[in-house]
């Protein structure tokens, strides 16, 4: 079972628990565990926001081969890679294809990075 899976079932499983103890317990202790059950649930809500906005540390991987021509007119042409140098982690270019540009244009069969 996968993480994704696993969560919402374990999510789903707390909802269930809650809405019994809620459905079982007296209007005046239901509505205090309600109150406080809100107040977790959007400090973690607020946590999570969080940490989805976080840059990710994962090193990612591009891989580049065997690719076709490419051809430009006043534009870019591009059989590689192109990007920024922010790329976090390895860049593997090999084998391209040709890439030809005329007038003012920019040709790149390797790594192109801004």
């Amino acid at each position: 079972m996968n993480a994704r899976r696993t969560v919402i079932l374990v999510t789903a499983a707390l909802v269930v628990i809650a809405a019994v103890v809620l459905a079982v317990l007296r209007w005046d202790d239901a509505n205090k565990l309600a109150s406080s059950l809100s107040a977790l649930a959007g400090l973690a809500a607020v946590g999570v926001g969080i940490y989805a906005a976080l840059p990710s540390s994962a090193r990612t991987r591009v891989r580049v081969s065997r690719t076709g021509r490419a051809v430009a007119n006043g534009g870019t042409a591009n059989t590689g890679v192109s990007g920024t140098t922010a790329v976090a982690g390895e860049v593997q270019v090999d084998h391209t294809g040709d890439a030809r540009a005329s007038g003012r244009g920019d040709a790149n069969t390797g790594l192109h990075l801004d």
